[in-house]
């Protein structure tokens, strides 16, 4: 079983950067899809960004152009750089992998490990 610990939230100012850090142990595997969700107060949970075991990438129009996420297989990691961060980036963050999944998957249920989040608040 896979386990997911994110780290790097915090709280910043509007216009800030972050870099948020999901470590995996456990039985891992280089083939999960991975990505990143966030949920805001009183909101569903949304994909943030995903990335395929290959490395194609996708993003939430949201933070295109804002946001990018990576893979380090060697070292069971996976990012999510974030720039221009805006108010409205305010969020849990939520790491998630796919055992099911080598291809970008951007639906919760596809998604079958959990990280336990980490909070990033932006200050206008």
């Amino acid at each position: 079983q896979v386990q997911l610990v994110e780290s790097g939230g915090g709280l910043v100012q509007a216009g800030d950067s972050l870099r948020l850090s999901c470590a995996a142990s456990g039985r891992t595997s280089n083939s999960y899809a991975m990505g990143w969700f966030r949920q805001a107060p009183g909101k569903g949970r949304e994909v943030v960004a995903a990335i395929s075991s290959r490395g194609t990438t996708y993003y939430a129009d949201s933070v295109k152009g804002r946001v990018t996420i990576s893979r380090d297989n060697a070292k069971n990691m996976v990012y999510l750089q974030m720039n221009s961060l805006k108010p409205e980036d305010t969020a849990v963050y939520y790491c998630a992998a796919s055992s099911r999944y080598t291809t970008v998957v951007l639906t919760t249920p596809a998604y079958d490990v959990w990280g336990q989040g980490t909070q990033v608040t932006v200050s206008s």
